[in-house]
């Protein structure tokens, strides 16, 4: 299953008002108003340092995938995000090929993270 991890706290570098909503949190509410898929869990998270990029999401998937931390993101966003990570769910690897991965996910990669625990070599 694949874990999106939505920056809550995110201020997309503006000033908030006390009180008001944050973009981060906007992009949350936005992911999980829409039909989540079974293969994808959402879950809010703290700070992920990136906020003068916009909102910033965690794609990840156990241990042996690829982890990739993407930023740019707004809470129109959402069916974007929801459509990336079913694809990424769908692989072995967390690697999605070039050609099938939004246009988001190929311009605003923050980092792309290797497995904790490499395939095996044959």
């Amino acid at each position: 299953m694949a874990e999106l991890l939505v920056c809550i706290k995110c201020r997309s570098g503006q000033e908030i008002p006390e009180g008001d909503m944050r973009p981060g949190q906007a992009l949350y509410e936005a992911v999980i108003a829409h039909d989540v898929p079974d293969s994808v869990k959402v879950t809010p998270t703290e700070c992920l340092q990136n906020c003068d990029s916009g909102c910033s999401v965690v794609l990840r998937d156990g241990a042996q995938q690829w982890t990739y931390v993407y930023g740019n993101l707004q809470s129109g966003d959402a069916e974007m995000l929801l459509d990336g990570a079913v694809q990424y769910s769908e692989t072995a690897d967390g690697v999605i090929p070039w050609r099938q991965r939004p246009e988001h996910f190929k311009r605003n990669c923050v980092a792309r993270i290797p497995p904790l625990t490499p395939a095996a070599k044959d």
